[in-house]
């Protein structure tokens, strides 16, 4: 399209998309919005070291074309506007771009301009990679221990924004509405006449393009598992459905690729004790399988039966090498994190359990001002990557703040392009920058004999431990 305010530069070329496949031309052009407040700093350093990262990867025979977009603060300042429909264009039309934290307008209209970016370009997946960098400083014992990441559902959830407000005539017709069409469930509220009501959809297409790309990311990733963190004993038709729908998909569409934990258990049993009935499996899968109604003994059989049928494709063993499928309960979750970080790869769960989980994780490897992230439809190939932390105003044009979320954006972004020798170079550059112990303050503060470095500082520290 043509563009009044963004300037499409010269020589660059579309990323695009055919047979599911990103197509990457050697000379890209990238929207980019810089961000606000820090944003603006570690822009600045960012884009040195993404250009460093590729020229010396490359030897120039591959460069980033840069195209400034707008958003938040700097957009609404220049055209009164704090998300303009040709940025969303932009994103579009282009197809991957990178930015860094916005704010979030004060009063109505956009409650998150993150938000509105990932619903208009239908951004399904939020994913979060969370590991340790040597000598980072970190509150557990074990950081080295995390290596997860997460899919987090994008588009759902009390994300959705569906909410009567307490004393609003909305609030007083839907309260009506609900009493009169379903009264049992309006007898549950505790103080119905003074309550605020939000609403949570969760779908069985979401769940299921969710789960499949989580799957198919693990299986081109040769990653060990996939865990679905839900909240389905309390919430069984929304987060229990998320569940279920999540095994669906798995042995529907990934069948001969993947087992459920389960089904090691079932195969397990057998290969240990290879005369095993049917109903003694059942006991050894369920240890309550006595005391439970005849009905319900019968589905541990037939679940046991199903498992035993896969034994052509998965007994013997090979099931060891196939990606695993599990779930568990997203308070369990967060405590199993910790302690037992090692029992968890991939994480897909829904939006609100994916916002908790990918800070707490943060939070054990070093802080969100390292932690990077993506939205991403794996169908169309839309993305933006993006620092996961917010403005931090008070530090703004300081040059002090930590670049690192926006510059492990960028290795995301990279790897999603398919330019994994420039990914490389950065992870390498961040690696020896801190083990180095030149850091910003955030780092510095809590680390023995570190030097302290600026926030341009820091990228020059990257780009020199590349070499």
């Amino acid at each position: 399209m043509a563009y009044t305010n963004v300037k499409v530069p010269a020589g660059g070329a579309k990323i695009s998309i055919k047979d599911g496949k990103l197509q990457v031309p050697d000379n890209p052009i990238i929207p980019f919005v810089e961000g606000d407040g820090t944003g603006r700093d570690i822009w600045r350093a960012s884009v040195r070291v993404f250009d460093a990262a590729v020229q010396k990867a490359y030897g120039g025979k591959r460069k980033i074309h840069w195209m400034e977009v707008y958003a938040g603060e700097k957009a609404f300042k220049m055209f009164q506007n704090w998300l303009p429909d040709e940025t969303v264009e932009a994103f579009k039309e282009f197809l991957v771009g990178i930015k860094g934290p916005l704010t979030t307008p004060i009063g109505g209209g956009i409650r998150s301009l993150n938000v509105a970016l990932r619903k208009r370009l239908d951004l399904y997946v939020c994913q979060r990679p969370v590991r340790y960098y040597q000598g980072v400083p970190s509150p557990v014992k074990h950081p080295e221990y995390v290596d997860m990441v997460i899919f987090r559902e994008n588009t759902e959830d009390i994300y959705t924004g569906i909410e009567f407000q307490y004393g609003s005539e909305d609030n007083t017709k839907f309260m009506q509405l609900f009493k009169e069409t379903f009264p049992k469930e309006y007898a549950k509220m505790r103080f119905p006449d003074t309550a605020a009501i939000g609403i949570k959809p969760v779908s069985r297409e979401g769940t299921e393009r969710l789960v499949r790309a989580a799957i198919q990311w693990s299986l081109d990733n040769k990653r060990k598992s996939v865990n679905f963190v839900h909240k389905g004993n309390i919430m069984k038709f929304t987060e229990g459905a998320f569940k279920d729908w999540g095994y669906g998909v798995a042995k529907r569409e990934f069948r001969d690729k993947i087992v459920t934990e389960r089904e090691t258990w079932i195969l397990g049993n057998k290969e240990s004790k290879p005369d095993l009935t049917v109903e003694e499996n059942a006991r050894l899968v369920e240890p309550g399988y006595d005391m439970m109604a005849p009905d319900k003994q019968a589905e541990i059989r037939a679940e046991v039966e199903a498992g035993l049928a896969l034994w052509p494709t998965h007994g013997d063993g090979k099931w060891k090498k196939m990606l695993l499928i599990k779930d568990s309960i997203a308070d369990v979750s967060l405590q199993f994190t910790i302690i037992r970080a090692r029992d968890y790869d991939v994480i897909a769960t829904l939006n609100l359990n994916g916002d908790y989980l990918s800070d707490a994780l943060a939070a054990q490897v070093g802080g969100i001002g390292i932690a990077p992230g993506a939205n991403i439809n794996y169908v169309t190939g839309h993305a933006i990557f993006e620092a996961t932390h917010g403005t931090a105003p008070k530090y703004a044009d300081l040059d002090k703040v930590n670049p690192g979320s926006v510059i492990l954006s960028g290795e995301m972004m990279f790897r999603y392009m398919g330019w994994g020798e420039a990914a490389d170079l950065i992870v390498k550059g961040m690696e020896g920058a801190i083990a180095a112990k030149t850091v910003t303050y955030d780092f510095e503060r809590l680390m023995d004999g570190a030097t302290l470095l600026k926030c341009s500082e820091f990228g020059d520290a990257v780009i020199k431990h590349m070499d």
